[in-house]
């Protein structure tokens, strides 16, 4: 099934090399494949990954194309993309979400392990070379394929595209925390880093009824945001260096190696300590394994997730969005030819996220 009005080619915006400026390209379409999908790009977001990648603190090849966390109509289906992974109809004209990832087939990791986001060549939108055919694989351009082994969504009409672009990075990537945090009923949860993941991950603590979300972040203006996302205690580091050895699971998404020492001495006896904002190499750190040892502490590092957390993500953002301001993180819009400026106060943090809106 396929939009008759789909044009001969579709813009890009593209970078040829790391903090360079961005340049928009056009790139052919065609049909998709038998297991392929194309959709129209609604919405993407820029993930503080993808500042990473463009200046250069982690590996991706240019000219590059990024944008992982997007919202799109479908335009085009080939024959064997007849459901989501929900086992809901998909049609053209449906507005989707996938997993930011895709598994090229059978392996060990994924059928074995069950850890299909770590599968050998596994391969993830936005971190590929735009001349990488099918070329349309990233979220900073007009259209993007669905790849095959990609997990689908269709969106409720319910959602905004604000609040539903994260979906399938930011908060299925803290649904994969969460589960490995472990909170449960009357515990106490400290969050190091109130940026996008870390609200995500201290409404979702509070609502799996942690009864005690303590918040560490060095802007203010985020600590008070965090206040309307669960967070029951806002402090900024200094503060928090006085917290007692009582938390029952520390989570630290803000990326800074020196946090790590900081969080494990929060932990109570038994706690769990979650790594996931250590996204570029060289984070490298000093601590006391003895802590780790006399305190019976369990140290987990996530990165990405598996496609379980993806509907769950979903559900959570559908559950509680009149709880939790989802749709105000997304406080930034910018048309497909201001990628430039968006990237600047992304990575300024002049805004929370921006989205790019083709």
């Amino acid at each position: 099934m396929t939009d008759a009005s789909l044009p001969p080619t579709g813009r890009l915006a593209v970078y040829d090399a790391p903090n360079g400026p961005f340049r928009i390209a056009r790139y052919p379409l065609r049909e998709p494949a038998r297991d392929e999908a194309l959709v129209r790009v609604r919405m993407s977001t820029i993930c503080r990954s993808d500042i990473y990648s463009y200046q250069g603190h982690r590996p991706s090849p240019c000219p590059g194309l990024l944008g992982h966390e997007i919202v799109g109509d479908i335009v085009a289906l080939g024959a064997a993309v007849t459901r989501d992974m929900r086992d809901d109809p998909l049609s053209v004209g449906d507005r989707v979400t996938w997993s930011e990832y895709f598994v090229p087939g059978r392996s060990h990791a994924r059928d074995v392990l069950d850890l299909p986001q770590k599968a050998p060549g596994v391969d993830k939108y936005g971190h590929m070379s735009c001349e990488t055919a099918p070329h349309h694989h990233g979220g900073f351009g007009e259209y993007c394929y669905i790849r095959p082994d990609s997990w689908i969504l269709r969106l409720p009409d319910s959602l905004s595209d604000a609040e539903a672009t994260p979906i399938n990075c930011g908060v299925a990537t803290m649904c994969a925390v969460i589960e490995a945090a472990q909170p449960r009923l009357g515990q106490t949860v400290v969050v190091q880093g109130l940026g996008l993941l870390g609200l995500y991950g201290a409404a979702l603590a509070k609502s799996l009824g942690a009864s005690r979300v303590v918040g560490v972040d060095a802007v203010p203006e985020r600590r008070a945001l965090g206040l309307r996302f669960g967070v029951d205690v806002a402090l900024d580091p200094a503060e928090a260096a006085s917290l007692p050895a009582d938390a029952d699971a520390v989570i630290e998404v803000c990326g800074d190696p020196s946090a790590i020492p900081v969080g494990l001495g929060w932990l109570r006896a038994g706690g769990r300590y979650v790594v996931a904002g250590m996204v570029s190499p060289g984070a490298m750190v000093t601590l006391d394994a003895n802590l780790l040892l006399r305190r019976c502490v369990t140290l987990v590092g996530v990165h990405n997730y598996h496609p379980r957390h993806l509907p769950q993500a979903l559900a959570f953002v559908v559950a509680n969005r009149t709880r939790f301001p989802f749709g105000e993180l997304v406080d930034g819009r910018y048309r497909l030819d201001e990628v430039d400026r968006a990237m600047a106060d992304a990575a300024a943090r002049r805004v929370l996220r921006a989205a790019i809106l083709p």
